[in-house]
């Protein structure tokens, strides 16, 4: 099926912004990047997804591995015990997940970057249990190294990191994309990622916000 997303602003690294733009998506490939009209037109049978805001590609996490590998990410049926904060350091050594419950932390914390509009994430990886739960989401895994020390915000952006850079939009892309209900570049940038209300991952729409 075709799926025409579009928003106000459609943003490409390396290309200029373009006004009410769209992407089109066939299966998990980008077909066509132009203005919405044109795109409607030629392709009047596709599915349409309108977001607010900006649409471009899915943003890039620089420190996501450790986020991921050195975190506990509670369930909230833990939150009473536990709290709703990462456990790190002391606090999860003293926790010691067992093999079951350090992959369901994983999950949560995978659900979570794809909140934020996360597609790629820079490696190494090297906790199994994170490896084989990005390999079954599809997101990325590029060329690190991971940046900063520490375990670090769930915003890509946190730290000034540029998490727009990435793949261009453009035919024959995995349709990788995320939408956030902000104006431009630079309002994305300074309120960082929770204004994402859509992320698409290889043409699948991975988070939707209510």
């Amino acid at each position: 099926m075709l799926t025409l997303h579009t928003a106000p602003l459609l943003l490409s690294p390396g290309a200029e912004p373009l006004p009410d733009g769209a992407v089109l998506v066939q299966g998990e490939a980008v077909l066509a990047v132009g203005p919405r009209a044109d795109l409607a037109a030629a392709h009047p049978g596709a599915r349409t997804r309108a977001w607010p805001g900006l649409l471009t590609t899915g943003l890039t996490h620089t420190r996501a591995a450790p986020l991921l590998e050195a975190a506990y990410h509670p369930d909230p049926r833990e939150y009473d015990q536990l709290g709703e904060t990462p456990l790190t350091g002391d606090a999860l050594a003293r926790l010691a997940p067992d093999r079951t419950r350090w992959a369901g932390s994983v999950r949560r914390g995978l659900q979570r970057l794809l909140r934020h509009g996360v597609t790629r994430v820079a490696g190494p990886v090297t906790d199994p249990a994170v490896r084989s739960a990005l390999a079954r989401s599809g997101v990325s895994v590029v060329a690190g190294p991971v940046s900063g020390e520490g375990v670090p915000s769930f915003d890509p952006f946190a730290g000034g990191h540029d998490a727009l850079s990435g793949v261009p939009l453009a035919p024959g892309a995995r349709a990788d994309l995320a939408a956030f209900d902000v104006p431009d570049a630079a309002a994305l940038r300074d309120g960082g990622a929770t204004a994402c209300v859509a992320t698409v991952l290889a043409g699948r729409l991975v988070h939707r916000a209510r």
